[in-house]
Protein backbone atom coordinates (compact mmCIF):
# COMPACT_ATOMS: atom_id res chain seq x y z
CA UNK A 1 0.00 0.00 0.00
CA UNK A 2 1.51 3.42 -1.11
CA UNK A 3 2.12 5.92 1.48
CA UNK A 4 -0.66 7.89 0.00
CA UNK A 5 -3.16 5.85 0.00
CA UNK A 6 -1.99 4.82 3.73
CA UNK A 7 -2.52 8.19 4.76
CA UNK A 8 -5.90 8.82 3.42
CA UNK A 9 -7.42 5.62 4.94
CA UNK A 10 -6.45 6.28 8.68
CA UNK A 11 -7.89 10.07 7.73
CA UNK A 12 -11.04 8.81 7.03
CA UNK A 13 -10.37 6.13 9.88
CA UNK A 14 -9.97 9.19 11.93
CA UNK A 15 -13.13 11.06 10.79
CA UNK A 16 -15.25 7.69 11.39
CA UNK A 17 -14.38 7.43 15.31
CA UNK A 18 -14.56 11.30 15.43
CA UNK A 19 -18.11 11.10 14.45
CA UNK A 20 -18.86 7.83 16.66
CA UNK A 21 -17.05 10.04 19.52
CA UNK A 22 -19.51 13.22 18.75
CA UNK A 23 -22.25 10.85 18.46
CA UNK A 24 -22.27 9.24 21.62
CA UNK A 25 -21.27 12.54 23.78
CA UNK A 26 -24.25 14.08 22.14
CA UNK A 27 -26.55 10.88 23.49
CA UNK A 28 -25.09 11.51 26.71
CA UNK A 29 -26.14 15.03 26.70
CA UNK A 30 -29.45 14.53 25.04
CA UNK A 31 -30.38 11.87 28.30
CA UNK A 32 -29.32 14.03 30.86
CA UNK A 33 -31.41 16.66 29.68
CA UNK A 34 -34.14 14.13 29.92
CA UNK A 35 -33.34 13.61 33.44
CA UNK A 36 -32.75 17.01 34.53
CA UNK A 37 -35.00 19.12 32.21
CA UNK A 38 -33.83 21.75 29.94
CA UNK A 39 -32.41 25.47 31.18
CA UNK A 40 -34.10 27.85 33.08
CA UNK A 41 -33.53 31.37 33.94
CA UNK A 42 -33.39 31.87 37.95
CA UNK A 43 -32.62 35.35 39.59
CA UNK A 44 -29.63 35.47 41.68
CA UNK A 45 -28.41 38.26 44.13
CA UNK A 46 -24.95 39.63 42.80
CA UNK A 47 -24.18 40.83 46.38
CA UNK A 48 -25.08 40.53 49.72
CA UNK A 49 -28.50 42.18 50.92
CA UNK A 50 -30.25 43.38 54.60
CA UNK A 51 -33.11 42.54 55.60
CA UNK A 52 -35.35 45.26 54.96
CA UNK A 53 -33.38 46.93 52.00
CA UNK A 54 -34.72 47.27 48.87
CA UNK A 55 -33.71 45.07 45.61
CA UNK A 56 -32.43 46.94 42.89
CA UNK A 57 -31.32 45.88 39.28
CA UNK A 58 -27.91 46.59 40.07
CA UNK A 59 -28.22 43.79 42.63
CA UNK A 60 -29.53 41.14 40.65
CA UNK A 61 -28.79 39.12 38.23
CA UNK A 62 -29.46 35.78 36.22
CA UNK A 63 -28.61 31.98 36.44
CA UNK A 64 -29.23 29.38 34.01
CA UNK A 65 -30.12 26.41 35.69
CA UNK A 66 -31.93 22.73 35.23
CA UNK A 67 -35.41 23.11 35.61
CA UNK A 68 -34.84 19.90 38.03
CA UNK A 69 -32.92 22.36 40.19
CA UNK A 70 -34.76 25.40 40.39
CA UNK A 71 -36.39 26.44 43.25
CA UNK A 72 -40.02 26.53 43.89
CA UNK A 73 -41.40 29.86 44.22
CA UNK A 74 -39.16 31.49 41.32
CA UNK A 75 -39.00 33.03 38.61
CA UNK A 76 -36.68 34.33 35.18
CA UNK A 77 -38.06 37.55 35.70
CA UNK A 78 -35.95 40.43 37.85
CA UNK A 79 -38.50 43.23 37.62
CA UNK A 80 -40.69 40.80 39.48
CA UNK A 81 -38.23 41.33 42.43
CA UNK A 82 -37.63 44.97 41.92
CA UNK A 83 -38.57 47.77 44.85
CA UNK A 84 -39.23 44.66 46.92
CA UNK A 85 -37.78 44.80 50.81
CA UNK A 86 -35.46 41.80 51.80
CA UNK A 87 -37.80 39.74 54.89
CA UNK A 88 -34.05 38.18 55.57
CA UNK A 89 -30.49 38.78 55.23
CA UNK A 90 -29.96 37.12 51.89
CA UNK A 91 -25.91 36.44 50.87
CA UNK A 92 -24.66 36.72 47.62
CA UNK A 93 -25.10 34.03 44.45
CA UNK A 94 -28.86 33.03 46.38
CA UNK A 95 -32.03 31.88 44.45
CA UNK A 96 -34.32 34.49 44.73
CA UNK A 97 -37.83 32.88 45.72
CA UNK A 98 -40.91 34.92 46.80
CA UNK A 99 -40.08 33.57 50.98
CA UNK A 100 -36.78 35.97 50.62
CA UNK A 101 -38.68 39.17 50.16
CA UNK A 102 -42.13 40.96 51.55
CA UNK A 103 -44.45 42.78 49.37
CA UNK A 104 -44.91 45.65 52.08
CA UNK A 105 -43.78 45.91 55.47
CA UNK A 106 -46.20 43.52 56.90
CA UNK A 107 -45.53 39.87 55.72
CA UNK A 108 -43.87 37.34 53.43
CA UNK A 109 -44.39 38.37 49.44
CA UNK A 110 -46.62 35.90 47.27
CA UNK A 111 -48.62 36.15 44.21
CA UNK A 112 -50.89 39.24 43.98
CA UNK A 113 -54.11 37.81 44.29
CA UNK A 114 -56.84 40.37 43.65
CA UNK A 115 -60.11 40.11 45.43
CA UNK A 116 -62.18 37.48 44.63
CA UNK A 117 -58.64 35.08 43.35
CA UNK A 118 -57.35 32.34 44.79
CA UNK A 119 -54.16 30.28 44.10
CA UNK A 120 -55.00 26.42 43.31
CA UNK A 121 -52.20 23.87 43.44
CA UNK A 122 -51.89 20.90 41.26
CA UNK A 123 -49.94 18.14 39.44
CA UNK A 124 -50.81 17.92 36.09
CA UNK A 125 -49.49 16.28 32.84
CA UNK A 126 -47.96 18.79 30.92
CA UNK A 127 -44.69 20.08 29.02
CA UNK A 128 -42.10 21.62 31.30
CA UNK A 129 -40.83 23.64 28.83
CA UNK A 130 -43.83 25.54 27.93
CA UNK A 131 -46.12 25.78 31.28
CA UNK A 132 -43.68 28.30 32.68
CA UNK A 133 -44.75 31.18 35.25
CA UNK A 134 -46.41 33.83 33.04
CA UNK A 135 -48.07 31.56 30.50
CA UNK A 136 -51.68 30.61 30.15
CA UNK A 137 -53.17 27.19 29.73
CA UNK A 138 -56.66 25.41 29.43
CA UNK A 139 -57.43 22.83 32.17
CA UNK A 140 -58.04 19.57 30.83
CA UNK A 141 -59.87 16.73 33.56
CA UNK A 142 -60.42 13.11 32.70
CA UNK A 143 -62.80 11.47 35.47
CA UNK A 144 -63.00 8.25 36.34
CA UNK A 145 -65.47 6.74 34.26
CA UNK A 146 -68.46 5.82 36.29
CA UNK A 147 -70.56 2.48 36.75
CA UNK A 148 -68.30 0.51 34.65
CA UNK A 149 -68.74 2.96 31.44
CA UNK A 150 -66.56 4.58 29.01
CA UNK A 151 -64.22 7.55 30.48
CA UNK A 152 -64.02 10.73 28.63
CA UNK A 153 -62.27 14.29 28.49
CA UNK A 154 -63.59 17.46 29.59
CA UNK A 155 -62.56 20.73 29.24
CA UNK A 156 -63.47 22.29 32.53
CA UNK A 157 -61.60 25.75 32.64
CA UNK A 158 -60.04 28.06 29.55
CA UNK A 159 -57.09 30.82 29.66
CA UNK A 160 -55.88 30.09 33.34
CA UNK A 161 -52.75 31.96 34.32
CA UNK A 162 -49.81 29.42 35.72
CA UNK A 163 -48.65 31.46 38.47
CA UNK A 164 -45.56 29.13 39.50
CA UNK A 165 -44.37 25.90 37.74
CA UNK A 166 -41.77 22.92 38.11
CA UNK A 167 -41.24 19.69 36.46
CA UNK A 168 -42.14 16.57 38.63
CA UNK A 169 -39.39 14.00 38.63
CA UNK A 170 -40.55 10.79 37.27
CA UNK A 171 -40.28 8.94 40.09
CA UNK A 172 -42.22 11.77 42.21
CA UNK A 173 -45.16 11.78 39.94
CA UNK A 174 -48.50 9.90 41.74
CA UNK A 175 -50.38 9.03 38.40
CA UNK A 176 -53.34 7.39 39.24
CA UNK A 177 -54.71 4.15 37.88
CA UNK A 178 -55.23 4.66 34.30
CA UNK A 179 -53.25 7.54 34.18
CA UNK A 180 -51.63 8.50 30.60
CA UNK A 181 -47.75 8.75 30.79
CA UNK A 182 -45.80 11.59 29.77
CA UNK A 183 -44.06 14.51 32.19
CA UNK A 184 -45.98 16.35 34.77
CA UNK A 185 -45.82 19.97 36.07
CA UNK A 186 -46.42 20.96 39.50
CA UNK A 187 -48.61 24.56 38.75
CA UNK A 188 -49.96 27.37 40.77
CA UNK A 189 -53.11 28.27 39.01
CA UNK A 190 -54.76 31.65 39.75
CA UNK A 191 -58.45 31.38 39.51
CA UNK A 192 -61.88 31.86 41.34
CA UNK A 193 -62.85 30.40 44.44
CA UNK A 194 -65.62 28.45 42.42
CA UNK A 195 -62.50 26.88 40.10
CA UNK A 196 -60.04 25.83 43.13
CA UNK A 197 -62.66 24.33 44.29
CA UNK A 198 -63.35 21.92 41.35
CA UNK A 199 -59.54 21.81 40.63
CA UNK A 200 -59.20 20.37 44.21
CA UNK A 201 -61.86 17.64 43.74
CA UNK A 202 -60.61 16.79 40.54
CA UNK A 203 -57.09 16.34 41.71
CA UNK A 204 -58.47 14.14 44.40
CA UNK A 205 -61.18 12.04 42.41
CA UNK A 206 -60.16 12.64 38.72
CA UNK A 207 -57.61 9.76 36.55
CA UNK A 208 -56.00 12.72 35.38
CA UNK A 209 -55.77 16.44 34.98
CA UNK A 210 -53.76 17.93 32.16
CA UNK A 211 -52.75 21.47 30.50
CA UNK A 212 -52.89 22.75 27.61
CA UNK A 213 -50.45 25.45 26.82
CA UNK A 214 -51.88 28.73 25.02
CA UNK A 215 -50.15 30.82 22.69
CA UNK A 216 -49.11 34.19 23.21
CA UNK A 217 -52.05 36.37 23.42
CA UNK A 218 -54.70 34.08 22.55
CA UNK A 219 -57.27 34.86 25.15
CA UNK A 220 -60.03 33.05 23.41
CA UNK A 221 -63.24 31.81 25.36
CA UNK A 222 -66.20 29.91 25.24
CA UNK A 223 -65.92 26.34 25.37
CA UNK A 224 -65.29 25.07 28.77
CA UNK A 225 -67.40 22.40 29.13
CA UNK A 226 -66.04 20.49 25.82
CA UNK A 227 -66.55 16.76 26.27
CA UNK A 228 -64.88 14.02 23.96
CA UNK A 229 -65.12 10.57 25.39
CA UNK A 230 -63.99 6.96 23.97
CA UNK A 231 -66.42 6.91 20.96
CA UNK A 232 -63.76 9.69 19.08
CA UNK A 233 -65.36 10.64 15.78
Amino acid sequence: MSRRRRALLLGGLALVLGGLAAFNVAGREAALERRVGGLVDVVVTREPIAGGERLAARSLAIRRVPRRFAPAGTTGSPRAFLDRRAAVDIPADTDLTAGLIVRDDAGPAGPDVRRGERVAEIVALGSPELVIPGSRVDVLVTPEPSGGGSGEAVLALEDVEVIAASAVAAEDAAAGKGAAPGPRVAASLRVTLRQAVYLAAAQDFARELRLLPRSSGDRERGRAGLRMGAGLP
